[in-house]
């Protein structure tokens, strides 16, 4: 590993011992970027070299900052960039509470964080422009999203209603449209 890898696991380290780290506060300088890459299935590359240590994974995921499109791995004293083919997390299952309104989903991502939907952890739909396939999201932390998996997006939609014009879900007292009515067959 780089220099730079090597200082971001210290940091990684010493703020996991003392909870989620601040990375609110922390303003270093960008130092350039870093070989990494986290594929839309979840797996984190080193180099072109799949990271096999789930604890190292989730050490990097700790420092892991959006700015805009880009991604980060960001320490109290540098930034590196990294490469996020579409999501940095995916949601791998997710637990249904209650039914209609009173609906509660709690997803769970391929590094064990959980998210439950709602207004601080919304659900969105993007549809390709060209084939219609849709991409489910779901917010995890500060500004970054699970890609909802195919099997999981499948148990969601079995839990779909119509409201308003759309079908989608209820979760933490919201509606998360998927898809207008009138699309559907």
């Amino acid at each position: 590993m780089t220099p730079s890898a090597d200082s971001l696991i210290e940091a990684a380290k010493a703020a996991k011992t003392r909870g989620t780290p601040p990375l609110e506060k922390w303003n270093p300088e960008f130092c350039g970027d870093l070989d990494m890459q986290i594929k839309r299935d979840g797996t984190w590359f080193y180099q072109g070299t799949p990271i096999g240590r789930i604890e190292l994974v989730k050490l990097f995921a700790s420092i892991l900052w959006r700015e805009g499109d880009d991604y980060f791995l960001k320490s109290p004293v540098e930034k590196v960039g990294i490469t996020v083919e579409d999501a940095p997390f995916v949601a791998v299952d997710f637990e249904a509470e209650g039914a209609g309104e009173a609906q509660q989903l709690r997803f769970i991502t391929n590094l064990g964080d959980v998210a439950e939907a709602g207004p601080e952890h919304p659900i969105r739909v993007v549809r390709d422009e060209e084939t219609g396939e849709p991409s489910p999201y779901v917010l995890v932390r500060r500004n970054l999203e699970a890609l909802i998996d195919r099997k999981s997006f499948y148990r969601l939609v079995d839990l779909g209603v119509h409201c308003g014009g759309w079908f989608g879900v209820w979760s933490g007292g919201e509606f998360f449209g998927i898809i207008p009515s009138e699309d559907l067959p």
